[in-house]
């Protein structure tokens, strides 16, 4: 099981670089000029192709997951409300994947009414759920 939860780690950490980067595009995107069509272009390429990706490390990270969950014998963790609100945050950080999509989908329909500001914030919001969840599922403080 230590391989199976070396290979979960790794997997989290590289869906969250995904998920560290791709609002950065979108403060990039939210930033190119009205005129600038190729460099428009080459963003929501780049955007598309760091989506689909973290999107197939999410996959392995939540499937990796499920196999820890249940070879340490789900029925063990009945009591651990730690890992109750760390599934609960990984929920969130799944929603937070597909409003990534939305966002990018509006960006390709020319449709995107948010500020590069805004995308900077936004881009916040995964440091915090990655910071929350590894102090869950290390510390274990309830």
């Amino acid at each position: 099981m230590l391989w199976v939860k070396a290979f979960h780690i790794v997997f989290v950490a590289s869906w969250f670089a995904g998920l560290f980067y791709l609002p950065r595009i979108f403060v990039n995107l939210a930033m190119v000029p009205a005129d600038s069509h190729a460099e428009r272009e080459r963003l929501l390429l780049m955007a598309r192709k760091l989506y689909r990706f973290s999107n197939l490390l999410m996959v392995v990270a939540l499937l990796l997951g499920f196999w820890l969950w249940l070879g340490f014998g789900a029925g063990r963790f009945a009591g651990s409300y730690w890992l109750h609100a760390k599934l609960v945050l990984v929920l969130g950080v799944i929603g937070y994947q597909h409003l990534c999509r939305a966002h990018l989908r509006r960006f390709e329909a020319l449709a995107n009414r948010r500020s590069h500001r805004w995308f900077r914030v936004f881009n916040e919001v995964t440091v915090l759920l990655f910071i929350v969840i590894v102090v869950l599922a290390v510390v274990r403080p309830f």
